[in-house]
């Protein structure tokens, strides 16, 4: 059983007793070798002040290196510090906030959250939500109106002998709940080697990197490895350093939760894939053409488009020709134009987004190449057909549905061996994440389009070959790295 330790800096004034939880003095915990040996314990941190370097800091700090759990984390505590990140999550939690706050006349406003919760029913949700964002368990978030908007202007701990008297019964309540909450969740979960969360959206599994089916026959390969599993979502974002790794089953994007997600996953030491540094790398056309141009891969023909060099198209790709917005995926922000007219029309909608635009020449092939490679080794290819009538294996529609060419999967050893070993250079380029690099082939010669962190596995198409083994071997990918981790800590 986890012991949990609720760390303050002076237990004498510490006005509140919560069942089942030992009160300790902060200096205690850091000095004290009973607390330095204990094994497994649960860190409540309520020092006055995380400021860096401070008493504060250094329990949550010196609590991740002992194994413990702590909350906040120091990745959380860098967080309240930031302003941009409040702002981030200001835009995540914009209509929950804007609803909330709708009765409030005044400009500003202070929530206090406790352990998740306010005394006040109407505000949660919110609470609950900004809690799952930021594990601190006693926070003041001001919010500001700011052009008839609610916007987070700060987020700050609250200090135990800043807990007005009033609110002292419902802070041991809410304390006494959460922790409850948060037993029967380690009960439920199977004591294994390791935790590996599953960041998916069971919302919109149209739009994630994975179906349901392929989903739960990655928890079965995790959990016959010893792993146990939790499909998280993206309110669990708190909770990140609760586990050992995390693998991003959805949309990324640097402008994307899930790139939060991996950042903090990173900081807090998990074992990522796709881990940040991949989806800045690869979610970014133009870093994709001057990283493949530099080391030789072949590309089709390409030159990076700004406001000044815009009449280079038309006399070095012709017409018709590609232009790409730098972050563009699913075929979104690609587009084909024919004419001079359609040029002008189309960077000037690009340029307006971007300092910089990728066009390339029009090659037309009547399927893709798709690599799928994690740790530098190829696990399948697959030929992605054009949709129906379409020059892209994906027709997005007017009526916002979609459309797909139909998909051929085959062993690597099927594979031409030229499009295999060109795809695994370049991934290379990238990193040793999970990656699936899409190439086209005309006659002899074979160019990449790009590298994708993320790729799709889905049920029936990517894992028509080795099945149960693709799963399998991505999942062995996380225990290798796990179990390297490891050794180097017992060293």
């Amino acid at each position: 059983m986890r012991k949990t330790l609720l760390v303050v800096e002076n237990p004498a004034n510490w006005p509140l007793q919560i069942t089942g939880v030992e009160v300790v003095a902060a200096r205690s915990y850091l000095a004290d070798e009973r607390f330095s040996k204990m094994r497994r314990a649960f860190i409540i941190n309520l020092c006055r002040s995380y400021r860096y370097q401070s008493v504060g800091y250094y329990v949550s700090l010196l609590a991740e290196a002992r194994g413990h759990r702590p909350i906040p984390t120091t990745t959380t505590i860098q967080d309240l510090k930031s302003t941009a990140i409040s702002r981030v999550v200001s835009g995540d939690l914009d209509r929950l906030i804007e609803r909330s706050l709708a009765p409030i006349k005044s400009n500003e406003f202070v929530l206090s959250v406790y352990f998740g919760q306010n005394v006040a029913k109407r505000y949660e949700r919110l609470s609950q939500n900004l809690f799952r964002l930021f594990d601190a368990p006693l926070m003041r978030v001001t919010f500001r109106k700011e052009e008839e908007e609610w916007e987070i202007r700060s987020i700050t701990a609250i200090a135990a002998s800043e807990i007005p008297e009033a609110h002292r019964p419902y802070v041991i309540q809410f304390a006494e709940e959460f922790l409850t909450r948060n037993r029967r969740a380690s009960s439920r979960r199977t004591v294994a080697r390791y935790d590996l969360a599953i960041l998916w959206d069971p919302k919109q599994p149209l739009m994630t990197a994975s179906d349901e089916r392929a989903i739960r026959r990655f928890t079965r390969a995790a959990e016959a490895l010893d792993m146990s599993v939790e499909i998280i979502t993206r309110d669990d974002y708190g909770r990140i350093a609760e586990f050992d790794a995390l693998f991003i089953r959805d949309t990324t994007n640097v402008h994307h939760y899930t790139y939060r997600f991996a950042r903090r996953a990173s900081a807090e030491g998990l074992v990522v894939i796709d881990d940040p540094e991949s989806i800045l790398r690869c979610t970014n056309k133009v870093y994709l053409a001057e990283l493949l141009k530099r080391h030789r891969i072949p590309i089709p023909k390409t030159i990076v488009i700004n406001s000044s060099n815009t009449e280079e198209i038309a006399t070095e790709l012709g017409f018709p020709c590609i232009l790409k917005q730098p972050d563009s995926s699913f075929s979104q922000g690609v587009s084909k134009v024919s004419t001079r007219e359609e040029l002008k029309t189309s960077l000037e909608q690009l340029l307006d987004k971007s300092e910089l635009v990728v066009a390339q020449e029009y090659m037309p092939t009547p399927f893709d190449w798709r690599v799928g490679i994690i740790d530098g080794e190829p696990l399948y290819v697959c030929r992605y057909h054009m949709a129906r009538k379409h020059w892209q294996i994906i027709r997005n529609t007017t009526s916002g549905k979609s459309e797909s060419g139909r998909v051929d999967t085959m062993a690597v050893s099927d594979a031409p061996v030229q499009v295999v070993r060109t795809a695994v250079k370049a991934a290379n380029l990238i990193g040793k994440g999970f990656y699936g690099v899409d190439l086209k082939q005309i006659g002899k010669k074979v160019v990449v389009i790009e590298v994708n962190d993320n790729p799709s596995i889905d049920a029936g198409y990517e894992d028509a070959v080795l099945k149960e083994q693709l799963y399998s071997k991505l999942m062995s990918v996380f225990v290798q790295r796990l179990d390297r981790i490891k050794r180097q800590r017992n060293v």
